[in-house]
């Protein structure tokens, strides 16, 4: 018990410590702006930016002929040529970006239907979406979900794919 407290009374001085300010020795009193502009921005050339957290990793599988047409959660009829995607959860509307984790292939989807219904798929595909994947001949692949803002889907997605 004695120990304990020792140990815990060690921290809390070491912590304390820490946190004590010291005044600005000689040269850092004087006001001089070069060394202000130096000490506001570090040097970041070495830098890498932080990689975002994907929304979901798992895997997707896609769909085409055999609903083509049909009618999806959000009303509209299943086109199979259209970047759209099924998602169990996600807002009808909203995008995402897919990536195929086995080459690196991306695309930018707009969720406007609900699936999939096999257990431990993640997202299904439209047709095109799959094929600009390159995972249509497998029809599974293990993929990375990224929300997508809505103003920078004009950004990500190639003119040559917007309809």
């Amino acid at each position: 018990m004695r120990r304990r407290i020792t140990h815990g009374l060690a921290v809390l001085f070491s912590v304390a410590s820490l946190g004590a300010a010291h005044g600005p020795n000689h040269s850092e009193a004087r006001n001089n702006p070069a060394s202000n502009v130096a000490k506001a921005l570090p040097n970041r050339s070495n830098q890498k930016p932080a990689a975002a957290k994907p929304y979901q990793v798992g895997t997707a599988s896609w769909y085409g002929k055999q609903f083509h047409g049909k009618t999806t959660a959000s009303g509209e009829p299943f086109d199979m040529f259209d970047l759209t995607c099924a998602h169990p959860t996600l807002p009808l509307g909203s995008y995402v970006r897919v990536t195929n984790l086995r080459n690196s292939r991306q695309v930018v989807v707009r969720v406007n239907d609900r699936g999939p219904v096999v257990p431990g798929r993640i997202i299904d595909l439209s047709y095109e979406a799959a094929r600009l994947l390159e995972m249509k001949a497998y029809g599974i692949q293990r993929v990375r979900i990224d929300l997508v803002q809505t103003r920078t889907v004009a950004e990500v997605r190639p003119v040559a794919q917007l309809r």
